[in-house]
């Protein structure tokens, strides 16, 4: 995980890059698609990237991609998106990113830290 934060990787680009080889994607799309999901959504300070990045990795894990029966594994994505949300939230005290970089309250949690829970919860629940 150090390799993508030292080369300046965003919170969701950190973690999706780090599970391409295991979901099959390469680190090139993966690393496109989530340039925008940093500072909480684009700059909006909205749902963290770290756990945005959780979200997308276990979309691509869980779903079972049959276009002609999209409720097939819908629901079970629903839930799995909500425990590591619940997990996170357990551990950081918010899963958005005004929360938990909210200056005024001196709670200020480093992307790093963000990337680091994001990261071992996958690998607790997910990719064990």
């Amino acid at each position: 995980m150090e390799n993508f934060i030292d080369n300046n990787y965003n919170c969701c680009q950190a973690i999706v890059c780090a599970y391409c080889e295991e979901l099959g994607l390469s680190e090139y799309v993966a690393f496109k698609l989530t340039e925008g999901f940093d500072s909480g959504m684009g700059g909006l300070r909205d749902t963290c990237g770290a756990v945005t990045g959780m979200f997308l990795v276990i979309s691509l894990a869980n779903s079972a991609g049959d276009k002609h029966l999209p409720l097939k594994s819908k629901f079970d994505t629903y839930n799995k998106f909500q425990e590591v949300a619940k997990l996170f939230k357990e551990k950081c005290g918010s899963i958005y990113c005004r929360d938990l970089k909210n200056m005024e309250k001196n709670k200020i949690l480093s992307c790093e830290d963000c990337v680091q829970v994001a990261d071992e919860i996958l690998k607790k629940h997910y990719f064990k």
